[in-house]
């Protein structure tokens, strides 16, 4: 048996279930830093005009719309993607429990 910081016995169960979760996070914050990075670059390029020391009101009107777009598009597609991946593990008979959004 190994131990995790804990200092209580885990089994290998519970070590793999412990490092997926680990990896899950880590793919989640890589996700959203990826999705806040393309936010800032497509929705500043598109609203920005003249950039300078603050955002006028319709600049700042047009970053708003913009992110909810774009955030919300992000959704969409990463829940269609989280079917289709559960559908494939399904077909091939794979465990489809930590794959749902």
């Amino acid at each position: 048996m190994s131990f995790l910081g804990s200092g209580t016995p885990k089994s290998n169960e519970d070590i793999k279930t412990a490092l997926l979760q680990q990896v899950q996070q880590e793919a989640a914050m890589n996700n959203a830093r990826a999705l806040i990075g393309k936010i800032n670059e497509n929705c500043f390029d598109a609203c920005v005009t003249a950039p300078g020391s603050s955002l006028s009101s319709k600049e700042n009107s047009c970053m708003s719309s913009c992110m909810d777009k774009y955030i919300n598009m992000w959704n969409v597609v990463s829940r269609s993607y989280m079917h289709r991946m559960n559908e494939e593990r399904k077909k091939m008979g794979g465990d489809v429990a930590g794959l749902s959004l």
